[in-house]
């Protein structure tokens, strides 16, 4: 890789008997198509592809791909650097594997990493209408930016029926129209206090 594009390499070691690689973010792209449609290289499976960030700011937050060539039995793990306070955005691999749609779709929702062409890139884990950010980044406060109440309210707010069951919206209904001193002994039990004789 390193001879066939002069300057995308950028580290090569190896760890738990595993090569990595880190290459620069403007030749990564080649590198990925390189390493999968090389006859020698035949990296033909999308194991993982995630993120990394650090809690040290001087290192890079890094995009990670966990590579495989079934036929040659060998594993290959590739980085790529990209400044936590820049533009988090890589060109999408779903065209070289079909499997990176959802990884893809996951570092997005979870990181904030844009994937240049990527077919459908939206949220995955967290719903659509979610606008607090992205809940991986070291950035990002332990309990969210909001409550918990208010992150319930919004998502009711925003249209209930595209995030929770009917059913669950009619049990949430039912329980409002509980008397208090039920609602009450049910809070207690799940608060875990002995409710009153």
């Amino acid at each position: 890789l390193a001879r066939r594009t002069p300057g995308a390499v950028r580290r090569v070691h190896e760890s738990c008997g595993q090569v990595i690689v880190t290459v620069e973010p403007a030749h990564a792209r080649a590198a990925l198509e390189w390493l999968f449609s090389d006859p020698d290289q035949q990296f033909d499976y999308l194991a993982d592809l995630t993120c990394v960030e650090y809690r040290d700011p001087e290192r890079p937050l890094e995009v990670v791909y966990q590579l495989r060539s079934m036929g040659r039995g060998t594993d290959l793990r590739l980085k790529i650097p990209l400044d936590p306070d820049g533009e988090l955005e890589v060109r999408s691999v779903t065209d070289l594997w079909m499997g990176a749609d959802w990884l893809e779709r996951e570092a997005w929702d979870m990181f904030g990493v844009r994937f240049r062409g990527h077919p459908d890139l939206r949220r995955i884990l967290m719903w659509e209408t979610y606008d607090e950010g992205h809940p991986l980044r070291k950035s990002f406060p332990l309990r969210g930016h909001r409550s918990r109440s208010e992150q319930t309210r919004a998502a009711l707010d925003a249209n209930p029926e595209a995030h929770y069951s009917l059913e669950e919206l009619s049990i949430a209904e039912a329980y409002r129209e509980l008397p208090e001193e039920m609602r009450s002994r049910l809070a207690s039990r799940a608060a875990g206090e002995e409710p009153a004789p």
